[in-house]
C-alpha cells in the first residue's frame, strides 16, 4: 500500500497541471478566437478610423431653381502628443481667434486625450482654410477634416428650409447613427427630411504608430467605406413667389400661405418678420441664434404654422356651408341688418350695407347679423336633439375642413388651432348655455383659433368644391418615384358639393361685385379672383387684417391666405397683398406698380396700441 503513495501523488500532480493547462488554453482560445473585444482594443491602438462625412443633399424649388447648396468647410483637429512649439500669434491671426481662446481650447483637447485627435475649431471657411494650408507646415500636430456648410443663393424661405445644428445627447440616444460632433437637421425641411438629406457616413482606416502618427492606409484601403451623398429634394415652393411675398411682408408681422388646390402643393409659406437663413450656418450660428431668440419681433417664430388666430369674417363661408348642409338656410333666405344683430340687451355690431340680404349677398357684403341668425338656427333648430348634440354636429362639420386638428403637413411643429368641444361651453356656462352665449363664433371670433396654413387649406377646399389634399412641401426626392401616398388622397368634407356654388359666387362677388363689395381693391382684370375679407379683433392693439382667396373661379390654380397683424380691416392690407401674389403667380408680373409700392413700403412694425 505504502509503495503506491508516490505514484498516486504523481498522478494527482499531473492531473492538476493538466487541468491548469486546459484552463489556460481555453481562456486563450476564448480571448483570441471567440471574444473579439480584446482584439478590437488592440486594433484601436494601431488603427485610426477617420469618418468621411457625406455631402448633404441639395434643395431645389418646384421649377428646379437651387435654394440650398453646400460649400466646403473644415474642422481643425489637434493631437496633443504631436504638438511642438509654434508661433501662437501667427496661428491666431490666420484663424481670426484670440490667444485666450486658443489656450482654453488646447487645454480641453488635452483633457480629452493626448494621443487621439480632437476638434479644436469647427467649420473653418474655405477662404481661411486656403491660407492655413499654406502655413500648416509651421504647426505640427494640427490637421484638418473636411465638412460642409449650407449656403443660400437667394437668402429666402428661412422658416421653410430650416437649419442644421450639432447633435445633442437626445439625438444620439434616439438614433445610434449619430456621434458627438455630427450635424442634424434642426428645423424646417432640414429636420423633416433629415434621413434623405444627410446621406451615409463613410470611413477611412489608417495604420498609426504608438504616438498615433499615420503610417498609411490599413490593408491597402480594402475596408475603407466611401460616404454616400444625401439625396436631392425638390420642394413644391415657387422660389420667385416666395421671394416676392417676403418683400411684400418686409415691414410687417404676419404670414402668407399659398396652395395649389389640385394637388395640395404649398406654393409659398411666408412668415414675417423673417431672417437670412445664412445667419444660422457656420461658426457664427450659435451667436446669431441667441440674437434672433431675444429679438422682440420673434423672427424665429413660424407664424404660418404656429400662430393661432381668430379667423374673423373669413369664417362666414363656413357658417354658410354648414347652414346649407343642415337645412336651416337656403341661397334665397334673407335676413335684415340694422347695423348689427340685436336681441334684448345683446348687440353684435355690423357696418352699413343694403338690407335685407340673401346668402350670396351676405358673403359679398360680409353681414354679421346674417350669420348670427344662421349659427343660432344651426344650434337651436337643425335637429330636435338639443344644443349639445347640434353644436357637436356643427363642430364635426367644421373639423372636416381641417380646422381644430393637425393637417399633418410634412413639416415639424405644426399646431392645430382650436374648435372647442361642447363640454367646454357646458363647463363654462353650465345648464344655462344657449346659442346666444357663443354666437360670435358665427363670424370667426370668440373661442375659435386657426393657423394661416389651415385658412389657406380652407380656401383650397372651397375652390375644389368640397375636398382638399393634405398640404405638403416636398414635390420629389431623388431616386424616389413618388411622394408619400397620403399626399395624393382627396380628403372630402362632410358638406355636400352641391352647397359650394352659392358660397363660391358670394366670394366672387366680394372681389368682382359692385359698390359695397368688401374687396374690390383685390380685383385683377381677367383673373376671376374669389375672396373673403376678415378683420379679427385684437385687444392688444390694432385689429388684424385677413383675406382668403382663390383664382380663377373655375379650375383654380392658387388658393391663398394672408394675415397681417395690427393692420386694420381685411381690405386695407391683406386683400391687396393676396391679389398681388395671385397676379404674380398667374401672370408673372404685377401691373399696379403704384399700389404695389405703397403696400410694400408700408411699415406696420411699430403700430401703436389702442387706448
Amino acid at each position: 500500500m505504502e509503495s503506491n503513495l508516490p505514484n498516486n501523488r504523481r498522478i494527482v500532480i499531473i492531473g492538476i497541471i493538466l487541468l491548469i493547462a486546459v484552463i489556460y488554453i481555453t481562456k486563450l482560445f476564448t480571448l483570441q478566437v471567440v471574444d473579439n473585444k480584446y482584439k478590437t482594443s488592440a486594433s484601436s491602438n494601431v488603427l485610426r478610423y477617420v469618418t468621411q462625412y457625406p455631402v448633404r443633399g441639395l434643395i431645389y424649388d418646384r421649377n428646379n431653381k437651387l435654394m440650398v447648396y453646400n460649400e466646403a468647410a473644415y474642422d481643425l483637429m489637434v493631437i496633443q502628443k504631436q504638438l511642438d512649439a509654434f508661433d501662437t500669434a501667427d496661428f491666431c491671426k490666420i484663424l481670426d481667434i484670440d490667444k485666450d481662446f486658443l489656450i482654453e481650447s488646447l487645454k480641453d483637447a488635452k483633457i480629452y486625450s493626448r494621443y487621439k485627435p480632437s476638434v479644436l475649431i469647427k467649420q473653418i471657411s474655405a477662404k481661411t482654410y486656403a491660407i492655413l494650408q499654406e502655413q500648416m507646415y509651421k504647426f505640427p500636430g494640427f490637421f484638418t477634416q473636411t465638412r460642409t456648410l449650407r449656403k443660400y443663393p437667394d437668402s429666402i424661405a428661412a422658416h421653410v428650409l430650416g437649419y442644421v445644428g450639432e447633435v445633442n445627447e437626445k439625438n444620439i440616444e434616439k438614433e445610434k447613427y449619430y456621434k458627438s460632433g455630427d450635424y442634424i437637421g434642426a428645423s424646417g425641411i432640414e429636420k423633416s427630411y433629415e434621413k434623405y438629406l444627410r446621406g451615409e457616413k463613410g470611413v477611412n482606416v489608417f495604420m498609426v504608430d504608438v504616438h498615433n502618427r499615420i503610417k498609411g492606409s490599413y490593408d491597402e484601403g480594402r475596408i475603407d467605406r466611401e460616404a454616400v451623398p444625401g439625396k436631392n429634394i425638390s420642394l413644391t415652393i415657387d422660389a420667385e413667389l416666395q421671394k416676392y411675398g417676403e418683400k411684400l411682408m418686409g415691414k410687417k408681422k404676419g404670414s402668407i400661405v399659398a396652395i395649389e388646390p389640385s394637388t395640395g402643393e404649398i406654393l409659398c409659406m411666408i412668415t414675417a418678420p423673417t431672417y437670412n437663413p445664412g445667419l444660422l450656418s457656420g461658426r457664427p450660428r450659435a451667436k446669431n441664434f441667441r440674437k434672433l431668440q431675444i429679438d422682440t419681433l420673434k423672427p424665429l417664430f413660424n407664424r404660418a404654422l404656429q400662430a393661432q388666430y381668430p379667423p374673423g369674417s373669413t369664417f362666414k363661408p363656413m357658417t354658410a356651408l354648414i347652414g346649407l348642409q343642415t337645412g336651416v338656410v337656403k341661397p334665397t333666405t334673407k335676413y335684415g341688418c340694422q347695423y348689427g344683430y340685436h336681441v334684448g340687451n345683446f348687440s353684435l355690431g355690423c357696418h352699413g350695407h343694403p338690407s335685407p340680404l340673401n346668402l350670396i349677398e351676405s358673403i359679398q357684403h360680409s353681414c354679421n347679423a346674417y350669420y348670427c341668425h344662421v349659427y343660432r338656427n344651426i344650434l337651436d333648430y337643425s335637429s330636435d336633439a338639443g344644443i349639445v348634440a347640434n353644436y357637436t354636429k356643427w363642430r364635426e362639420l367644421v373639423m372636416s375642413f381641417g380646422y381644430g386638428k393637425l393637417l399633418e403637413i410634412d413639416f415639424p411643429f405644426e399646431l392645430k388651432g382650436l374648435v372647442p368641444p361642447a363640454s367646454y361651453f357646458e363647463k363654462l356656462y353650465g345648464n344655462g348655455w344657449n346659442s346666444l352665449m357663443n354666437v360670435s363664433m358665427a363670424i370667426g371670433q370668440g373661442e375659435l383659433l386657426v393657423t394661416p396654413l389651415q385658412m389657406a387649406n380652407f380656401s383650397a377646399t372651397i375652390a375644389n368644391r368640397g375636398y382638399y389634399y393634405t398640404p405638403h412641401l416636398v414635390k420629389d426626392i431623388q431616386g424616389d418615384d413618388e411622394i408619400a401616398p397620403k399626399y395624393t388622397v382627396k380628403r372630402y368634407t362632410k358638406v355636400d358639393s352641391q352647397y359650394f356654388e352659392p358660397v363660391v359666387q358670394g366670394m366672387y362677388d366680394v372681389v368682382q361685385g359692385g359698390p359695397g363689395s368688401t374687396a374690390r381693391n383685390a380685383r385683377v382684370d381677367s383673373l376671376d379672383i374669389c375672396g373673403k375679407t376678415g378683420t379679427a379683433e385684437n385687444p392688444h392693439g390694432e385689429n388684424h387684417s385677413i383675406f382668403i382667396a382663390f383664382a380663377p373661379k373655375d379650375n383654380p390654380k392658387i388658393a391663398i391666405s394672408v394675415y397681417v397683424e395690427n393692420a386694420g380691416y381685411g381690405t386695407t392690407y391683406a386683400a391687396p397683398i393676396a391679389s398681388f401674389m395671385i397676379e404674380k403667380y398667374l401672370t408673372g408680373k404685377v401691373k399696379r406698380k403704384w399700389y404695389e409700392n405703397y403696400i410694400m413700403n408700408a411699415n406696420l412694425l411699430n403700430v401703436e396700441k389702442k387706448d
